[in-house]
């Protein structure tokens, strides 16, 4: 009896803003996923032609390799002055950041706090994974508190080393900020509320409303010492507690309901 060829429908493509490239992130890293997340959405809009990126030093370093768009590398911490600059000689531009924690929420603390003071028209995509990535696993500001890493082997200590930096809730008070929400990558039902908040702090771009910041809590197995199921796990069960999800502060009219924080 012969084979018959069944008729297929493509469930998976590469996005346009993608290049096709191989990557050079870890196993089981999820900055892959808030890449496709962002040129998904840049595809959608329609819009690649006229964005412009802006990574700084970190896992994302070579992030200019993955996106179709124009694309700009900044310093380490510094993404939110390089596109504020870009931004404001280039109003017609859609400027995104694209930036981890030991990057956004340490050295370039300043820089995406006054971005946001002023209330820059640029959306700001923050990668938190609860460690520096890319230097070999070090405590970040964001590393929970009893997080062992590479330069707390003991574990983070409250008493000597304080909490973890709440990047959302601290930028959600700026009266520049006008969207900041915080989403997860480690299921599908949070990747596709990820897909959503990236759309919407595009769109907030586009409407002239001001700053706004997507916060994406992030998997690092290779850092944390975890197979990839692992880390995953750690991020639901050990991120999402002292990182909550939810909507911090969301403009009037953008949705068909009032912007308040907490859980998602």
């Amino acid at each position: 009896m012969n084979a018959v060829a069944l008729p297929t429908t493509p469930v998976y493509e590469r996005p346009d803003a993608l290049t096709d490239v191989p990557t050079h992130y870890c196993p089981g890293c999820t900055h892959g996923i808030g890449h496709r997340l962002i040129a998904e959405v840049i595809d959608e809009l329609g819009v690649r032609a006229t964005t412009v990126g802006v990574a700084s030093v970190g896992c994302s370093v070579f992030a200019y390799r993955y996106f179709a768009t124009d694309f700009a590398q900044a310093a380490h911490g510094r993404a939110p002055a390089m596109a504020t600059g870009i931004k404001r000689v280039a109003p017609d531009k859609i400027v995104f950041t694209y930036q981890g924690d030991g990057d956004l929420a340490s050295i370039g603390a300043a820089e995406i706090l006054h971005a946001a003071v002023r209330g820059e028209p640029i959306t700001v995509f923050f990668l938190n994974n609860a460690n520096y990535g890319m230097t070999g696993g070090q405590m970040a500001p964001t590393s929970l508190v009893g997080q062992r890493t590479s330069s707390s082997p003991l574990g983070r200590d409250l008493a000597t080393q304080g909490a973890p930096l709440r990047m959302s809730e601290l930028l959600a008070q700026v009266d520049g900020a006008a969207y900041v929400v915080r989403r997860s990558l480690h299921d599908v039902v949070q990747i596709k509320r990820a897909k959503k908040a990236i759309r919407e702090a595009f769109e907030v771009q586009q409407r002239g409303l001001g700053f706004a910041m997507v916060e994406l809590l992030s998997s690092c197995p290779t850092n944390w010492g975890m197979k990839p199921d692992e880390a995953l796990k750690w991020v639901e069960e050990a991120m999402v507690p002292a990182f909550p999800l939810g909507d911090f502060k969301v403009p009037e009219g953008l949705r068909d309901r009032p912007a308040k924080g907490g859980r998602a």
